[in-house]
C-alpha cells in the first residue's frame, strides 16, 4: 500500500496533516542531524502567486533567522518565478548556515533549479526533478519563460529574413517590443547562467580536491570550466525540448553533476515520500496553495476563487452578512452568516433558514472532507463594513 492510500486510509484532517507534517520534518533532523526547512507550491493550482516571489523570500526570511543550526536541508518545490529571489533567497541562507542542502522530490523548475545548484549537496528522490535553467520575466501584463521569449522573438526575425515580411498579427505584436524589453530578456538569461557558475564554483565544488578516475588535483581553473560546462547544458532548451521538461537525476550524472540519491536510504527515502505525499493531501483537501514549514513553525497560504464565494451585498449600518461558497472538490453550497453584533437572535434566525454560523478559525469543513478557507473574504467584509465580525 502507496503512502498516499494510507493517509487516505487514516481519514485525517487537514489539522491532522499538518501535524504530521510536522513531526515527519523533526524525525528527518533526527535522521540527518540537521535543520530542516519545508517550502512547496502547489504546482498545479491557477494562481499566480504560485511562482517564487519576493514575499517568499520575507517569510523564509522570518522564519528561519532565530535558527541556531550550522546546517540546513531545504526541501524545495516550485514551478520556478525569480531569479532575484532565487538570490536573495540563496544569499540568505549561505550567510545563515555554513552547509546547505537541497531535497528535490517533487518539481524545482527554473529559478528552482537555480536554487538547487547553490548546493553543498543534492539530495533527490526518483520523482524528483529539476528543469533547464531559466529566468521568469514580465512581458505586458504577463509572466513569462525568458528563453520561450527569446526564441519566439528570434523565430519571427528568421521568418522575416526569409519571406521579407510577417503575417499581421505576428507584426503587431513584434511592433510593441521595445529594444530595452528585448534586452532585459537576454540578461535575464545571462544572469541566471552566472549565477550557476558561481554557486557551483564556491559551494558545490568546494571540497573537490582530485578528480573521480584520474585523482589529478583539481585546479580553480577546473572548477570553473566544469561548472561553465554544466550550466551550458542545463541552459540548452533544445537538449532538453522545453522550459517545462523534467530533468532526473541520471540527467544530472549524464552532465557531471552528481547527486544523493535518496533511495540508497530507507529510512531516508521514506520520511522524504512522506513530506511529499502530506503536502500533496493537504493541497488537495484545503485552499493552502504554498507551505512554509520546520518542526517547530509553519505558515501555510490559502486562496479561494473569487467564483466560489458569493456574498449579499450589505450596508454599513447592517447586522449580519450572507455568505454562499461552493465547495471545489465536491460542489456543495454552503450557506453562511457572519454577525457584526453579539445577537442570539440573530444566530435562531438565520440557523432556521439552514445558514451556519461563520467559523471561529475562518476554515469551513465541508462533507467531503475539504476544507474552504474563508479568511480573504472575511477581511473583505471587515474592510467593507468597517466592523469586526463576531465569532
Amino acid at each position: 500500500m502507496g503512502f498516499m492510500n494510507e493517509y487516505i486510509g487514516r481519514k485525517l484532517s487537514a489539522t491532522d496533516l499538518t501535524a504530521e507534517l510536522l513531526k515527519l520534518i523533526s524525525d528527518y533532523n533526527k535522521l540527518r542531524q540537521t535543520f530542516a526547512a519545508v517550502f512547496v507550491s502547489a504546482v498545479g493550482k491557477p494562481i499566480p502567486d504560485i511562482s517564487l516571489n519576493q514575499d517568499d523570500y520575507y517569510l523564509i526570511h522570518d522564519l528561519l533567522r532565530d535558527i541556531k543550526s550550522s546546517k540546513v536541508d531545504f526541501y524545495l518545490e516550485t514551478p520556478g518565478g525569480s531569479a532575484e529571489t532565487a538570490e536573495e533567497i540563496v544569499k540568505y541562507l549561505r550567510s545563515r548556515f555554513d552547509q546547505v542542502s537541497f531535497v528535490v522530490s517533487g518539481e524545482a523548475k527554473s529559478a528552482g533549479t537555480i536554487m538547487v545548484l547553490s548546493a553543498d549537496e543534492i539530495l533527490m528522490t526518483e520523482t524528483g526533478s529539476l528543469g533547464p535553467i531559466d529566468a521568469q520575466v514580465k512581458i505586458g501584463r504577463s509572466v513569462v519563460s525568458a528563453y520561450d521569449y527569446k526564441e519566439w522573438v528570434e523565430g519571427k526575425r528568421e521568418e522575416a529574413d526569409r519571406i521579407g515580411k510577417l503575417n499581421p498579427f505576428d507584426a503587431t505584436m513584434v511592433a510593441q517590443i521595445s529594444p530595452g524589453e528585448l534586452s532585459g530578456v537576454y540578461l535575464a538569461l545571462k544572469y541566471a547562467e552566472e549565477l550557476v557558475v558561481d554557486w557551483l564554483v564556491k559551494y558545490k565544488f568546494r571540497n573537490w580536491v582530485v578528480t573521480e578516475t584520474r585523482k589529478i588535483p583539481v585546479t580553480e581553473e577546473m572548477k570553473v570550466k566544469q561548472a561553465e560546462e554544466i550550466a551550458k547544458e542545463l541552459i540548452n532548451h533544445a537538449r532538453w525540448r522545453s522550459h517545462g521538461r523534467s530533468i532526473k537525476a541520471e540527467d544530472l550524472d549524464g552532465i557531471g553533476l552528481k547527486v544523493t540519491k535518496v533511495e540508497n536510504d530507507a529510512k531516508l527515502s521514506d520520511i522524504v515520500y512522506r513530506i511529499q505525499t502530506v503536502c500533496r493531501l493537504l493541497f488537495s483537501s484545503t485552499n493552502t496553495y504554498k507551505i512554509f514549514a520546520t518542526e517547530k513553525a509553519k505558515v501555510f497560504k490559502s486562496a479561494a476563487p473569487v467564483s466560489a464565494i458569493q456574498r449579499i451585498p450589505v450596508q454599513a449600518a447592517a447586522q449580519v452578512a450572507e455568505l454562499e461558497t461552493k465547495c471545489p472538490k465536491c460542489g456543495k453550497t454552503h450557506k453562511l452568516y457572519a454577525k457584526f453584533v453579539d445577537d442570539p437572535r440573530i444566530d435562531k434566525d438565520f440557523q432556521k433558514k439552514g445558514s451556519i454560523a461563520y467559523p471561529k478559525d475562518n476554515k469551513l469543513k465541508c462533507d467531503c472532507g475539504f476544507e474552504i478557507d474563508l479568511s480573504g473574504i472575511r477581511n473583505e467584509i471587515e474592510i467593507g463594513i468597517g466592523k469586526k465580525v463576531i465569532v
